[in-house]
């Protein structure tokens, strides 16, 4: 799986941006066409969008593009356009608003007409697919199983918090008179066991208080407690906070890799199932969640500093 602890979003209609991007420590960067870029400057984006890619230095990056809702007369205009100019160099497709499977389906469909027109490898430009409604959420299993390019499910909070008629004007903060638990817990969870059960990575979205590094940090640290695997961000002040708060601890990676090692060794070399790792009991049980956490530190880059010794 790619590294997608800091998802930056990049209007496709400011050129200014898309430079200024490529210079950020982000692990993804997604172009937009869709609501940061109005109606009579999306064409122009993908222009624009297509140089980037072609002309740009993303490396180190995942270079996705979010195109218009299938319910707009511009989304297939915008696949066709950005995947014919630049799609060697383009890593996915953010689909957003999607509330069907079918809607994954249709693109997928169209990924695979381009690619075998343009001589691309079929099926390794993946997609994204952002939940921003009820029906999605509801539908979330099903669109989560939709596709084999299908790479993340995306939490689109504001047009989700819009559909719900929920009760604040502040994105990602909890409703006024909300004054016990969480109330996006629900639908966090939903979003990770859908993503979970087809082994999909699942992102938070953005906090659109973007001064208040603290409150994104906050919001951020509540979806890594779940388990998501990042967040948006909108702004460079936001991006070393996701960064650090989706890559586990130097403490957590090592201990992480000294179960991994212990186990290893154990298992095959004194062929037992069961050990102590120091006052640490250790089975298979920690080995899966040792896995995680260790793939989580190798793609922050984290090194280790302390080995296992029998």
């Amino acid at each position: 799986m790619r590294s997608r602890r800091s998802v930056l979003a990049v209007p496709g209609s400011n050129p200014r941006f898309l430079e200024k991007a490529q210079t950020l420590p982000v692990d993804e960067v997604f172009l937009d066409l869709e609501d940061s870029v109005a109606p009579l400057a999306k064409e122009e984006a993908r222009g624009n969008i297509v140089a980037a890619l072609r002309e740009g230095d993303w490396s180190g990056k995942t270079r996705v593009v979010r195109v218009n809702d299938l319910t707009t007369q511009w989304t297939y205009r915008d696949v066709i356009e950005i995947v014919e100019g630049a799609g060697a160099y383009l890593d996915c497709l953010m689909l957003p608003k999607v509330q069907d499977p079918t809607e994954v389906v249709w693109l997928d469909t169209l990924l695979t007409q381009i690619e075998k027109t343009m001589g691309y490898e079929v099926g390794r430009i993946g997609i994204e697919a952002q939940i921003e409604n009820a029906r999605g959420l509801v539908n979330a299993d099903a669109i989560a199983g939709s596709s084999e390019r299908l790479e993340t499910l995306v939490f689109g909070p504001a047009d989700f918090m819009a559909s719900i008629n929920m009760r604040t004007l502040v994105v990602g903060e909890q409703p006024p008179g909300y004054v016990e638990g969480d109330a996006y817990h629900y639908i966090l969870m939903r979003l990770l066991m859908a993503a979970r059960m087809h082994d999909l990575q699942v992102i938070d979205g953005p906090y659109l208080q973007i001064k208040d590094v603290e409150g994104f940090r906050r919001v951020a640290q509540r979806a890594a407690a779940l388990g998501f695997d990042g967040k948006w961000v909108l702004h460079p002040s936001q991006v070393d906070a996701a960064n650090e708060v989706f890559s586990p601890s130097q403490e957590d990676y090592d201990h992480a890799e000294l179960i991994l090692e212990a186990y290893e060794y154990y298992t095959t070399v004194e062929k037992r199932g069961a050990v102590m790792l120091g006052d640490e009991m250790i089975d298979e049980a920690s080995r899966k969640m040792a896995l995680v956490v260790a793939a989580k530190g190798r793609a922050a880059g984290l090194g280790r500093t302390k080995r296992f010794t029998p």
